[in-house]
């Protein structure tokens, strides 16, 4: 099992992936700003602190962790540039610090589908920090959703007919896949498949790759899926990934 330190683990996706974590049996530590403190999932050990400051929290993670970084500007738009930078940035390099001092044993870092035409300065950040991840010399999985339906966040399922003619269409399929929705309950899957899979030097799961894992590592009785079965096909890899993900067909749920 696991010893598992997360930043960003009172938002949307960290309260139910750290319940499922805790559920499996690992031990989670929930790094939380004094606001947050109602927000910190039953049964983890909580660490006040500044996800903007490394001093607030270096003690707390150990050689042989597992670092989640989910910390980001909450309901990301393309006028938050300068939070996106002040925040998601900031974080990152913060988190990335202590991890490296603390030789941690893998580095899951939740970043977002690229390329794209929008949300250009969103997308900076977040390449810029795969890149810093890449030169850590860290084992590292990087997970590139586009949008995550969940409570609050559903008025993207008015474009499943678009999604679904585009990935019909042999000149609009690939962004199309790239660019995919996914469920909660999918993402909170391949990030606790990633926690309990860790890369011998670099893994990457795309929108595909999350889709894949998350249907076939969700919770009885939390399973959904929002398309047909994807042909299987390689991930995007990054040039130093060791891992190649391929698609699962999915049976009937």
């Amino acid at each position: 099992m696991a010893n598992v330190f997360v930043s960003g683990g009172t938002g949307y996706l960290g309260r139910p992936m750290i319940a499922e974590l805790l559920r499996r049996g690992h031990s989670v530590k929930c790094l939380y700003r004094p606001r947050s403190r109602s927000r910190v999932p039953p049964g983890s050990l909580p660490v006040e602190g500044d996800p903007l400051s490394s001093g607030s929290f270096e003690f707390e993670v150990g050689p042989g962790d597992t670092f989640v970084h989910l910390t980001g500007t909450s309901h990301p738009a393309p006028w938050k540039g300068k939070q996106f930078e002040a925040v998601d940035g900031r974080s990152f390099e913060e988190s990335l610090a202590v991890a490296r001092r603390s030789q941690v044993s893998h580095f899951v870092y939740l970043s977002v589908a690229h390329p794209a035409p929008i949300m250009r300065s969103y997308i900076e950040v977040r390449r810029r920090c795969e890149g810093r991840l890449v030169l850590s010399g860290l084992p590292v999985s990087i997970l590139r959703p586009w949008y995550v339906l969940g409570e609050g966040h559903w008025w993207p399922y008015l474009l499943l007919p678009l999604y679904k003619a585009a990935e019909q269409s042999q000149r609009w399929r690939a962004g199309a896949l790239r660019l995919g929705l996914v469920t909660k309950d999918e993402m909170v899957a391949a990030l606790v498949w990633a926690v309990e899979n860790p890369p011998l030097s670099i893994q990457t799961l795309p929108v595909p790759q999350i889709r894949a894992v998350g249907a076939l590592n969700q919770p009885e009785g939390h399973r959904t899926v929002l398309s047909a079965p994807v042909v299987a096909q390689p991930a995007s890899a990054h040039p130093m990934e060791d891992r190649r993900f391929r698609q699962v067909p999915r049976g009937p749920h």
